[in-house]
Protein backbone atom coordinates (compact mmCIF):
# COMPACT_ATOMS: atom_id res chain seq x y z
CA UNK A 1 0.00 0.00 0.00
CA UNK A 2 1.29 3.36 -0.86
CA UNK A 3 3.03 5.78 1.95
CA UNK A 4 0.45 8.65 2.64
CA UNK A 5 3.48 10.84 2.81
CA UNK A 6 4.02 9.69 -0.54
CA UNK A 7 0.74 10.37 -1.99
CA UNK A 8 0.92 14.23 -0.29
CA UNK A 9 3.88 14.91 -1.83
CA UNK A 10 2.35 13.69 -5.64
CA UNK A 11 -0.72 15.95 -5.06
CA UNK A 12 1.26 18.94 -4.06
CA UNK A 13 3.47 18.58 -7.29
CA UNK A 14 0.65 18.03 -9.21
CA UNK A 15 -0.92 21.48 -8.18
CA UNK A 16 1.63 23.05 -7.98
CA UNK A 17 3.13 22.38 -11.21
CA UNK A 18 6.02 22.30 -10.00
CA UNK A 19 9.26 20.30 -7.98
CA UNK A 20 10.11 23.85 -6.62
CA UNK A 21 7.24 25.66 -5.75
CA UNK A 22 6.13 21.99 -4.12
CA UNK A 23 9.79 21.90 -1.93
CA UNK A 24 8.77 25.35 -0.49
CA UNK A 25 5.16 24.38 0.20
CA UNK A 26 6.25 21.24 2.06
CA UNK A 27 9.19 22.73 3.49
CA UNK A 28 12.09 19.86 1.93
CA UNK A 29 14.32 19.54 -0.90
CA UNK A 30 13.46 18.76 -4.70
CA UNK A 31 15.43 15.80 -3.92
CA UNK A 32 13.63 14.13 -1.23
CA UNK A 33 9.95 15.19 -3.46
CA UNK A 34 11.74 13.55 -6.49
CA UNK A 35 12.51 10.32 -4.45
CA UNK A 36 9.14 9.82 -2.60
CA UNK A 37 7.43 10.36 -6.36
CA UNK A 38 9.75 7.70 -8.17
CA UNK A 39 9.02 5.30 -4.71
CA UNK A 40 5.38 5.96 -5.74
CA UNK A 41 5.76 5.12 -9.22
CA UNK A 42 7.77 2.17 -8.52
CA UNK A 43 4.96 0.61 -5.70
CA UNK A 44 1.73 1.79 -8.30
CA UNK A 45 3.80 0.69 -11.43
CA UNK A 46 2.84 3.26 -12.97
CA UNK A 47 4.28 6.77 -14.83
CA UNK A 48 2.31 9.70 -12.91
CA UNK A 49 3.97 12.71 -13.54
CA UNK A 50 6.50 12.86 -16.90
CA UNK A 51 8.96 15.57 -16.30
CA UNK A 52 11.74 17.28 -18.35
CA UNK A 53 14.21 20.01 -17.94
CA UNK A 54 11.12 22.59 -18.80
CA UNK A 55 8.11 21.10 -17.65
CA UNK A 56 6.21 18.23 -16.29
CA UNK A 57 2.27 17.15 -16.70
CA UNK A 58 0.17 14.70 -15.37
CA UNK A 59 -0.26 11.26 -16.96
CA UNK A 60 -3.29 9.90 -17.51
CA UNK A 61 -3.66 7.55 -14.58
CA UNK A 62 -1.67 10.46 -12.82
CA UNK A 63 -4.60 12.62 -13.67
CA UNK A 64 -6.87 10.12 -12.03
CA UNK A 65 -4.97 9.88 -8.99
CA UNK A 66 -4.26 12.70 -8.22
CA UNK A 67 -8.53 13.41 -8.40
CA UNK A 68 -9.03 10.77 -5.59
CA UNK A 69 -6.19 11.89 -3.72
CA UNK A 70 -7.89 15.44 -3.29
CA UNK A 71 -10.92 13.76 -2.45
CA UNK A 72 -9.42 12.18 0.12
CA UNK A 73 -7.41 14.70 1.82
CA UNK A 74 -10.33 16.96 1.73
CA UNK A 75 -12.26 14.21 3.35
CA UNK A 76 -9.43 14.10 6.27
CA UNK A 77 -9.28 17.30 6.31
CA UNK A 78 -12.91 17.01 7.21
CA UNK A 79 -12.78 14.77 9.88
CA UNK A 80 -9.22 16.20 12.01
CA UNK A 81 -11.59 19.67 11.74
CA UNK A 82 -14.75 17.68 13.25
CA UNK A 83 -12.51 15.77 15.78
CA UNK A 84 -10.69 19.21 16.89
CA UNK A 85 -14.48 21.10 16.95
CA UNK A 86 -16.07 18.25 18.89
CA UNK A 87 -12.92 18.22 21.51
CA UNK A 88 -13.14 21.92 21.85
CA UNK A 89 -16.89 22.26 22.20
CA UNK A 90 -19.06 21.53 25.26
CA UNK A 91 -20.89 18.45 23.30
CA UNK A 92 -21.28 14.98 23.04
CA UNK A 93 -21.39 11.72 25.48
CA UNK A 94 -20.17 11.05 28.60
CA UNK A 95 -19.81 7.37 29.67
CA UNK A 96 -19.42 7.06 33.78
CA UNK A 97 -19.54 4.17 35.94
CA UNK A 98 -20.52 4.52 39.34
CA UNK A 99 -21.02 3.20 42.46
CA UNK A 100 -24.52 2.60 44.01
CA UNK A 101 -26.84 2.97 46.86
CA UNK A 102 -27.23 6.88 48.37
CA UNK A 103 -24.25 7.80 47.31
CA UNK A 104 -24.78 7.13 43.57
CA UNK A 105 -28.33 7.42 43.21
CA UNK A 106 -29.33 10.50 45.20
CA UNK A 107 -25.94 12.50 45.11
CA UNK A 108 -24.01 11.93 42.33
CA UNK A 109 -27.14 11.41 39.99
CA UNK A 110 -28.13 14.76 41.23
CA UNK A 111 -25.21 16.40 40.49
CA UNK A 112 -25.34 15.16 36.57
CA UNK A 113 -28.82 16.14 36.30
CA UNK A 114 -27.85 19.46 37.10
CA UNK A 115 -24.92 19.27 34.75
CA UNK A 116 -26.77 18.41 32.32
CA UNK A 117 -29.25 21.59 32.20
CA UNK A 118 -26.18 23.55 32.29
CA UNK A 119 -24.92 21.85 29.21
CA UNK A 120 -27.96 20.53 27.00
CA UNK A 121 -25.68 19.45 23.99
CA UNK A 122 -23.39 17.13 26.93
CA UNK A 123 -25.45 13.49 27.33
CA UNK A 124 -24.52 11.11 30.03
CA UNK A 125 -24.33 7.47 29.98
CA UNK A 126 -24.83 6.40 34.04
CA UNK A 127 -23.88 2.65 34.83
CA UNK A 128 -24.39 1.61 38.12
CA UNK A 129 -22.64 -2.06 37.23
CA UNK A 130 -20.69 -2.82 40.68
CA UNK A 131 -18.03 -4.83 39.24
CA UNK A 132 -14.37 -3.58 38.87
CA UNK A 133 -14.30 -1.73 35.44
CA UNK A 134 -11.43 -0.82 32.92
CA UNK A 135 -11.27 2.34 32.08
CA UNK A 136 -8.17 1.17 29.66
CA UNK A 137 -10.63 -0.64 28.14
CA UNK A 138 -12.16 2.67 26.39
CA UNK A 139 -15.53 1.29 27.75
CA UNK A 140 -15.62 4.21 30.51
CA UNK A 141 -14.45 7.83 30.53
CA UNK A 142 -15.02 8.43 34.09
CA UNK A 143 -15.39 6.10 37.36
CA UNK A 144 -16.52 7.08 40.69
CA UNK A 145 -14.81 4.82 42.96
CA UNK A 146 -14.59 3.80 46.90
CA UNK A 147 -12.03 2.31 48.86
CA UNK A 148 -7.88 1.62 47.95
CA UNK A 149 -6.69 1.82 44.50
CA UNK A 150 -4.12 -0.37 42.57
CA UNK A 151 -1.47 1.78 41.54
CA UNK A 152 -2.19 2.67 37.76
CA UNK A 153 -1.78 4.83 35.01
CA UNK A 154 -5.04 6.80 35.52
CA UNK A 155 -5.38 9.61 37.41
CA UNK A 156 -7.91 9.66 40.68
CA UNK A 157 -8.87 12.28 42.30
CA UNK A 158 -9.90 11.80 45.83
CA UNK A 159 -13.55 13.68 46.34
CA UNK A 160 -13.95 13.09 49.90
CA UNK A 161 -13.07 10.59 53.16
CA UNK A 162 -16.29 8.62 54.18
CA UNK A 163 -16.35 8.18 57.39
CA UNK A 164 -17.81 4.53 58.17
CA UNK A 165 -19.53 3.24 61.37
CA UNK A 166 -21.42 0.12 62.74
CA UNK A 167 -25.03 0.47 63.34
CA UNK A 168 -28.04 -2.08 64.61
CA UNK A 169 -31.57 -1.18 65.35
CA UNK A 170 -32.62 -1.28 68.76
CA UNK A 171 -34.82 -3.96 68.73
CA UNK A 172 -31.89 -6.69 67.56
CA UNK A 173 -29.57 -5.74 70.24
CA UNK A 174 -32.16 -6.05 73.05
CA UNK A 175 -32.73 -9.98 71.26
CA UNK A 176 -29.09 -10.44 70.69
CA UNK A 177 -26.99 -8.31 72.63
CA UNK A 178 -24.72 -5.43 72.48
CA UNK A 179 -21.10 -6.79 71.54
CA UNK A 180 -18.90 -5.11 73.74
CA UNK A 181 -15.81 -5.68 71.43
CA UNK A 182 -14.94 -6.58 67.55
CA UNK A 183 -14.11 -10.13 68.44
CA UNK A 184 -17.61 -10.75 69.57
CA UNK A 185 -19.26 -9.52 66.03
CA UNK A 186 -18.39 -13.38 64.86
CA UNK A 187 -21.48 -14.51 67.39
CA UNK A 188 -23.61 -11.97 65.51
CA UNK A 189 -25.51 -11.56 62.35
CA UNK A 190 -23.65 -9.42 60.56
CA UNK A 191 -25.35 -7.51 57.27
CA UNK A 192 -22.02 -7.21 54.47
CA UNK A 193 -21.89 -6.00 51.26
CA UNK A 194 -18.72 -5.92 48.60
CA UNK A 195 -16.12 -6.41 52.15
CA UNK A 196 -16.30 -8.70 55.24
CA UNK A 197 -13.13 -8.00 56.79
CA UNK A 198 -13.83 -5.15 59.01
CA UNK A 199 -11.18 -3.01 60.08
CA UNK A 200 -11.59 -1.10 63.70
CA UNK A 201 -8.90 1.11 65.91
CA UNK A 202 -9.75 1.88 69.10
CA UNK A 203 -11.22 5.44 69.70
CA UNK A 204 -8.43 5.52 72.21
CA UNK A 205 -5.32 4.92 71.48
CA UNK A 206 -4.73 4.12 67.30
CA UNK A 207 -2.24 1.66 67.56
CA UNK A 208 -4.38 -0.94 68.78
CA UNK A 209 -6.47 -2.40 65.78
CA UNK A 210 -8.72 -5.44 65.18
CA UNK A 211 -9.45 -7.19 61.79
CA UNK A 212 -12.64 -8.96 62.08
CA UNK A 213 -14.44 -11.60 59.66
CA UNK A 214 -17.85 -11.53 59.83
CA UNK A 215 -20.79 -13.18 58.20
CA UNK A 216 -24.59 -13.09 58.42
CA UNK A 217 -27.51 -14.28 56.57
CA UNK A 218 -27.96 -11.16 53.99
CA UNK A 219 -24.80 -9.84 51.42
CA UNK A 220 -25.54 -6.92 49.42
CA UNK A 221 -23.31 -4.46 47.73
CA UNK A 222 -26.00 -1.58 47.95
CA UNK A 223 -25.95 -0.05 50.80
CA UNK A 224 -29.49 1.45 50.86
CA UNK A 225 -30.55 -2.30 51.06
CA UNK A 226 -28.08 -2.93 53.86
CA UNK A 227 -29.75 0.01 56.12
CA UNK A 228 -33.23 -1.37 55.25
CA UNK A 229 -31.83 -4.75 56.30
CA UNK A 230 -30.60 -3.53 59.72
CA UNK A 231 -33.82 -1.27 59.81
CA UNK A 232 -36.14 -4.61 59.31
CA UNK A 233 -33.63 -6.25 62.82
CA UNK A 234 -31.94 -8.40 60.49
CA UNK A 235 -28.33 -7.72 61.95
CA UNK A 236 -25.23 -5.20 62.37
CA UNK A 237 -24.74 -2.76 59.44
CA UNK A 238 -21.41 -1.77 58.34
CA UNK A 239 -22.26 1.88 56.39
CA UNK A 240 -21.22 5.47 56.16
CA UNK A 241 -22.85 8.03 58.34
CA UNK A 242 -24.19 10.16 56.15
CA UNK A 243 -26.50 7.01 54.75
CA UNK A 244 -28.48 6.76 58.48
CA UNK A 245 -28.24 9.80 59.61
CA UNK A 246 -32.23 10.03 59.88
CA UNK A 247 -32.19 7.14 61.46
CA UNK A 248 -30.04 7.57 64.26
CA UNK A 249 -31.77 10.81 65.09
CA UNK A 250 -34.94 8.74 65.37
CA UNK A 251 -32.98 6.19 67.03
CA UNK A 252 -34.30 3.74 64.75
CA UNK A 253 -30.44 2.85 64.42
CA UNK A 254 -28.21 3.47 66.97
CA UNK A 255 -24.28 2.76 66.75
CA UNK A 256 -22.89 -0.41 68.15
CA UNK A 257 -19.41 0.59 69.00
CA UNK A 258 -18.50 3.63 71.76
CA UNK A 259 -14.81 2.85 71.90
CA UNK A 260 -13.77 1.40 68.35
CA UNK A 261 -14.01 2.85 64.97
CA UNK A 262 -14.30 1.74 61.51
CA UNK A 263 -11.73 2.24 58.82
CA UNK A 264 -12.44 5.39 56.74
CA UNK A 265 -13.27 5.20 52.87
CA UNK A 266 -11.82 7.16 50.36
CA UNK A 267 -13.99 8.18 47.01
CA UNK A 268 -12.36 8.77 43.65
CA UNK A 269 -13.13 10.16 40.28
CA UNK A 270 -10.83 8.78 38.34
CA UNK A 271 -10.05 9.19 34.63
CA UNK A 272 -7.18 8.57 31.69
CA UNK A 273 -4.41 10.56 32.39
CA UNK A 274 -4.97 12.45 28.69
CA UNK A 275 -2.91 15.92 27.39
CA UNK A 276 -5.52 16.70 25.09
CA UNK A 277 -8.71 15.45 27.36
CA UNK A 278 -12.17 16.83 25.69
CA UNK A 279 -13.20 19.47 26.95
CA UNK A 280 -16.76 18.33 27.96
CA UNK A 281 -14.85 15.88 30.42
CA UNK A 282 -12.44 18.92 31.87
CA UNK A 283 -15.73 20.52 32.68
CA UNK A 284 -17.34 17.51 34.08
CA UNK A 285 -14.41 17.03 36.43
CA UNK A 286 -14.43 20.50 37.30
CA UNK A 287 -17.60 20.42 38.09
CA UNK A 288 -17.83 17.57 40.44
CA UNK A 289 -14.36 18.51 42.22
CA UNK A 290 -16.25 22.08 43.07
CA UNK A 291 -19.01 19.88 44.15
CA UNK A 292 -17.66 18.38 46.84
CA UNK A 293 -15.42 20.71 47.89
CA UNK A 294 -18.40 22.45 48.80
CA UNK A 295 -19.62 19.92 51.16
CA UNK A 296 -22.51 18.55 49.30
CA UNK A 297 -22.48 15.82 52.22
CA UNK A 298 -22.45 16.56 55.54
CA UNK A 299 -20.48 13.80 58.07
Amino acid sequence: MAQLDDLNAFTVIAEQGSFTKAAAVLGCSRSHLSKQLNQLEAQLGVSLIIRTTRAQRLTEQGQLLLNQCQLAFNTLDKAVSMTMEQAHQLKGNININCVGGYLGEDVIAKLIAEFIQQYPDISVNLDFSSERVDLLSGQFDLVFRMGKLPDSGLIARKLMTITNGLFASPDYLEKYGKPRSPDELVRHQCITGSINHWLFQSADTAEVSQEVVVSGGVRCKNGRVIKNMALANNGIARLPYYYCQDELKTQQLVSVFDDWKLADTPLYLIYHKDNFQAQRLKVFVDYIIKAFNSGIIEQ
